[in-house]
């Protein structure tokens, strides 16, 4: 049983050995942190973001940042404790945050309707982890950008902006108020949008044909909105020979952009 100088050294911070504890703050976490090396690492490289409020590093991740930004007036160097303090439980932070806004969005006009080129747009998927995931998939197939919604999306930072392993930064992002709204604003401009869903009878190896394509995800409960479904040029299914049911989102995506990504 701890004894009652224990017990006090614990409310005041310190462990039985007399040093200085490492307790997370009460008050909440900020979700403008990013960690990760990669993750950093494509923040700072990135000229649509505003420099760092604070990046926490160890001594040999400062001087791997320097080495590659320059002296960076941000920087704090920080025990590796000091930087998990910083961030919610259980972040894998490899020694290095960083606290900034996100990039600046980018706008439906800036992605232009080449040849091959091809646009994710995710309809009502929330999940962090997935929309990391897919934005990683999107960034090793060349994507030209991704398409979300103001609302119900997560920001692009915290456990996101993990997932994604620098894709945040290495991505364009748009986001619009109404996706059916965005489908017509891009059809206009010579897109043809793609609805992955379920129950479509054609494959998507079938549907893509080489012009510029928005693909269209919806999330794994719901799939794709009646009004969004209805804006989508055509719609497809990834053929699942082996039966299972159905593919996490990320998933579909990666299967979906490998797909597109084929010379056609």
């Amino acid at each position: 049983m701890a004894s009652s100088s224990e017990r006090n050294d614990a409310r005041r911070g310190r462990n039985r050995h007399g040093h200085a504890g490492f307790r997370r703050p009460a008050h909440g976490v900020s979700d403008d942190w990013l960690w990760g090396w990669h993750a950093v690492e494509a923040a700072l490289g990135n000229p649509r973001r505003e420099p760092p409020q604070l990046i926490l590093a160890t001594a040999e991740r400062a001087r791997q940042i320097e080495a590659r930004f320059g002296r960076q007036a941000a920087l704090e160097v920080a025990e590796s404790q000091r930087i998990a303090q910083a961030l919610p439980q259980g972040a894998v932070h490899q020694g290095v945050a960083l606290k900034s806004p996100p990039p600046q969005d980018w706008a439906l006009a800036d992605f232009a309707a080449t040849r091959g080129a091809v646009l994710l747009m995710l309809d009502q998927v929330t999940d962090p982890q997935n929309v990391g995931a897919i934005l990683r998939s999107a960034a090793a197939f060349g994507a030209a950008g991704m398409i979300l919604q103001d609302r119900h999306t997560p920001k692009l930072s915290g456990a996101l902006a993990k997932a994604a392993a620098g894709a945040v930064d290495a991505v364009p992002v748009a986001r619009v108020v109404n996706l059916s709204r965005a489908l017509d604003e891009l059809t206009t401009a010579g897109w043809r949008a793609v609805g992955l869903a379920g129950e479509a009878e054609r494959g998507v190896a079938e549907v893509l044909d080489g012009a510029p394509t928005v693909l269209v995800m919806g999330s794994e409960g719901e799939g794709l909105r009646r009004l969004v479904a209805e804006h989508c040029d055509e719609l497809a299914r990834i053929p699942m020979p082996g039966g299972f049911e159905s593919l996490n989102v990320s998933a579909a995506a990666a299967v979906a952009l490998y797909e597109a990504s084929r010379p056609r």
